[in-house]
């Protein structure tokens, strides 16, 4: 775990360079917290309101609603949001110079916390600007040819759906999708049902690494070493996974990777990163086209023309913020507050719970629905009543709502959901 000198010291450069004072109270609140129960385990940790009420006291969050939809995109802790600012502000005294000589040169930093913090190499790292961005350069950059097939499932998520689509529409690729129940009866269903739908036509599998519907979690690693035997390319799609449970690239062995920043990481909107494997990048094309020399950089990924460098800088301050919690601290806990609810109904007529309980499958990012009313019915008369914030999910194989809680949520927040979930349970939806 990084130590309050080794995070000092590695923005101090940056602090003066940028002017503004650097204000430490939140990570140092943190790390305080954090040192008292280090010898205590994930699991209790997970329970002890007085360390959470710490991190709960790190954002800026409208207290006036309860939201629950942090899957979606989370809001930053203070400490990210004064980064950000303090970039933006020193880019625009002289941005030319500010932002493309002083400030982008710094996202070489933030590439080598990220990539220690993933487990890959510097090298295998571009930073991008969301999940969407990582796997549209992956999924647009394999060559393919007529009648090539892509297999994936029926519940990744739609722009990733989309992309293919395009791409049959465009040179005549055959996209084949798999169903499965949820939660599945095992791992190793997912993994079978994957095999089984491979031809010597099938190129590149795409497989999420937690769904975006009910929070199932996939065997990665099985699926991607199943495919590499057989010569297909894989793609993960990490937007949820990444900073939200504890996993290295190791134990994916993927050939590409994408994920958001803006969800579990709680790094600025707008933020995330491409794993390209080492062996891949050069047969890989940029969205947008990059120079003949940059063939086997991964930064070739990164020509996108003039942007923010606050962005990608500040990310450095979400991830100290993520290290000082930790992540089998954060897993935990949002285990805890998942399970607070989700259990609570478990087993409850009419209630039809779409998420396993399993650690192994499932972690802070739950679906559940009620027999005979409608995932929207149920969002619109949260938001009326009580204003909390959740996603309807109309998949036929997933129709409920899907609930993600934070870690600066409260139990408060999470019983005021429980009693409304329940309510409509009891008495349904008026007219």
């Amino acid at each position: 775990m990084i130590t309050r000198r080794d995070f000092f010291h590695s923005v101090a450069g940056a602090a003066a360079v940028t002017a503004p004072t650097f204000r430490k109270d939140g990570l140092e609140r943190i790390f305080s917290a954090t040192s008292a129960v280090t010898r205590r385990s994930p699991q209790e940790v997970a329970q002890d309101e007085d360390y959470w009420m710490q991190i709960q006291q790190a954002f800026t969050v409208d207290r006036s609603l309860i939201n629950l939809n942090n899957g979606g995109v989370s809001p930053a802790p203070k400490v990210v949001q004064d980064a950000l600012r303090r970039y933006v502000d020193y880019s625009n005294t002289a941005p030319v110079y500010t932002m493309w000589k002083i400030l982008e040169p710094q996202i070489e930093g933030v590439r080598r916390r990220l990539a220690d913090d993933f487990g890959c190499d510097a090298e295998e790292m571009a930073i991008t600007r969301n999940a969407s961005e990582a796997l549209e350069i992956s999924q647009m950059g394999i060559d393919l040819n007529p009648g090539d097939e892509i297999l994936t499932t029926d519940q990744d998520y739609g722009r990733m759906l989309t992309t293919w689509e395009q791409r049959v529409r465009r040179e005549g690729l055959v996209l084949k999708k798999v169903s499965f129940p949820t939660p599945p009866p095992s791992m190793q269903y997912l993994v079978d049902i994957f095999e089984q739908a491979i031809t010597p036509r099938t190129k590149v599998i795409l497989c999420c690494h937690i769904t975006n519907l009910s929070g199932q979690i996939f065997p990665v690693k099985q699926i991607c070493q199943m495919a590499r035997a057989r010569g297909i390319e894989t793609i993960v799609d990490g937007a949820h996974a990444y900073a939200h449970f504890p996993f290295k690239a190791a134990d994916l062995d993927c050939d590409r990777y994408g994920t958001s920043l803006h969800k579990w990481l709680l790094a600025p909107h707008g933020t995330g990163f491409l794993y390209v494997r080492r062996d891949k990048i050069k047969s890989t094309w940029p969205l947008m086209a990059a120079a003949p020399h940059m063939d086997e950089n991964i930064r070739k990924f990164e020509e996108i023309g003039t942007h923010p460098a606050g962005n990608h800088n500040a990310i450095a301050e979400a991830l100290t913020f993520h290290q000082g919690i930790g992540v089998e601290r954060k897993a935990a806990r949002l285990r805890y507050l998942r399970d607070r609810y989700m259990r609570h109904f478990e087993g409850m007529s009419g209630v039809q719970i779409h998420t396993s309980f399993d650690p192994e499958q499932s972690c802070g990012l739950s679906n559940f629905g009620i027999e005979g009313i409608a995932p929207a019915k149920i969002v619109e008369h949260m938001w009326k009543t009580k204003r909390i914030i959740v996603v309807g999910i109309g998949h036929p194989d997933a129709t409920g709502i899907r609930v993600t809680p934070n870690v600066y949520n409260t139990l408060d927040e999470i019983d005021t959901f429980i009693e409304s979930f329940e309510d409509i349970l009891k008495n349904g939806i008026p007219a």
